[in-house]
């Protein structure tokens, strides 16, 4: 029926992912199948051992096929946020941190992750507090939980309760991952430079006065005429 599917001539999720160019349909259908993924958990009492919310998320990523290339914890300190964002924001296309969302003295994520964020994904953080609420009610204004692009990559920031990163993953991010990394990567972002394709030395012009014929010519005879 095109793209009034309901009798009342609205447009219906089934109408849009059918449509042609741009629907989120097409575009995960698109979507790589393994992404770059980078962990960080904030904390000044986990450790690598004990960090069981980052296990989860590395299991779950794992399952899916995807490629965890880095993973870290560090304490609640703002330089060692931000100096672990822009590394793991150089290494992958998606990062996912967990701690340090919430609001006593030490949760410095946010101010750290906001300070780097080029286009924020507001959605994230609306979505997490409502699928939050229906669990724990009024205090799930408590989380602030954000997201949003640094530089060629997409940050999310969850609370780091194992409780909070199983909603977040299995809410929102789970059936996602691809889809994102497609967006982030389709057309490039502004000030990310990309690798040229290596090129073959054999289809390269002869420079200068480095092989023979014409140009090398060229090369020793402005060489002996200076």
């Amino acid at each position: 029926m095109g793209m009034t599917d309901a009798p009342d001539g609205t447009l219906t999720t089934s109408s849009l992912q059918a449509a042609p160019g741009g629907s989120a349909g097409s575009h995960r259908d698109a979507a790589p199948r393994l992404v770059r993924v980078a962990l960080l958990t904030i904390s000044d009492t986990r450790t690598p051992d004990t960090d069981t919310s980052g296990q989860y998320l590395r299991a779950q990523l794992e399952a899916q096929g995807h490629e965890v290339v880095a993973y870290r914890v560090v304490k609640d300190d703002a330089v060692q946020i931000r100096s672990a964002l822009v590394a793991f924001t150089r290494e992958a296309t998606i990062v996912l941190t967990s701690g340090g969302t919430g609001i006593t003295g030490r949760d410095v994520t946010v101010p750290v992750l906001e300070s780097l964020i080029t286009k924020p994904i507001p959605g994230f953080g609306e979505l997490f507090r409502m699928l939050s609420y229906q669990q724990v009610g009024g205090a799930a204004m408590l989380s602030r939980a954000v997201a949003g692009l640094v530089r060629g990559a997409v940050v999310f920031a969850m609370p780091g309760s194992l409780n909070a990163v199983q909603t977040a993953w299995e809410g929102i991010l789970k059936g996602e991952i691809g889809h994102l990394a497609f967006e982030v990567e389709r057309h490039g972002q502004p000030g990310v430079f990309t690798a040229p394709a290596a090129v073959d030395p054999a289809r390269m012009p002869p420079q200068p006065g480095a092989g023979g014929g014409v140009a090398a010519g060229l090369g020793r005879h402005q060489k002996g005429s200076e």
